[in-house]
């Protein structure tokens, strides 16, 4: 007995392009997986700003997860220590120790980087 396959590149290359095909349907859940794990690892609220698609490209399809917070950028890559002044007002208020405390300016001493994101793109593989 003998058996003859035909493969078809052509077949075979517009199956794994086909929107909502099988190659799609696994990167969309992979895609989700990691935007649950980094909305997970975000610090406060930035979990709220997390979004993810999946898009055509030229290179074919892409899983993008985006996080759109004003601040993911130094929360991502740290700050070095810097000064705070006041913008519209003479002086800074805040809390410390549950007492009200007002300066002309702050030495903060910079954060450390926080990368959530890569985290959990390692994390979700």
């Amino acid at each position: 007995m003998s058996v003859e396959v035909t493969i078809d590149p052509g077949r075979i290359a517009r199956l794994l392009r086909l929107r909502n095909g099988p190659v799609e349907r696994k990167l969309r859940e992979r895609t989700e997986r990691v935007e649950a794990i980094a909305k997970r690892e975000a610090p406060g609220h930035m979990g709220d700003f997390i979004s993810s698609d999946v898009v055509e490209s030229p290179r074919g399809l892409q899983g993008v997860i985006t996080c759109n917070h004003p601040a993911v950028q130094y929360v991502l890559r740290g700050t070095r220590p810097h000064i705070i002044r006041p913008r519209r007002a003479r002086a800074l208020r805040f809390e410390v120790g549950g007492r009200v405390v007002f300066s002309k300016l702050v030495h903060h001493p910079g954060t450390d980087a926080n990368d959530f994101l890569g985290r959990a793109l390692r994390e979700g593989r």
